[in-house]
């Protein structure tokens, strides 16, 4: 019997004070809507974003680290648009080799923390 049934929501942190710059590159660059958070965590700090089925919460860690090796692994249909998008707005990409028929970028959001970016199904 497996007691985990899928995901809710992924957090990334952030450093305080980042609540425009995450709604910069979640919201606006990458496209995510962003979510009212519950009044009882708005005092908090940081935004939540709609991904799909799931969700991204920009979390303040009030002794922020960024992460280099856990990240989150996003899905798009336009991974070579995206990588375009991403190095016309100053951030660096790094591409790396496919994995079982994904395709697959790296880059940092505006905390130094690491995300990927998958396109499924394309031979390129």
């Amino acid at each position: 019997m497996s007691f985990v049934k899928g995901i809710d929501h992924i957090q990334v942190a952030a450093p305080k004070g980042s609540d425009e710059e995450a709604r910069m590159f979640y919201g606006d660059l990458l496209g995510m809507n962003e979510l009212e958070k519950p009044e009882s965590l708005k005092g908090r700090g940081g935004c939540w974003f709609q991904c799909g089925f799931q969700e991204v919460h920009v979390g303040i860690e009030e002794t922020f680290h960024p992460s280099k090796k856990a990240h989150p692994g996003f899905i798009t249909e336009d991974l070579k648009g995206l990588q375009k998008t991403l190095l016309a707005a100053g951030y660096t990409v790094k591409e790396d080799v496919p994995i079982a028929g994904r395709n697959r970028i790296f880059t940092e959001d505006p905390f130094g923390n690491r995300i990927e970016f998958l396109e499924f199904g394309k031979d390129e």
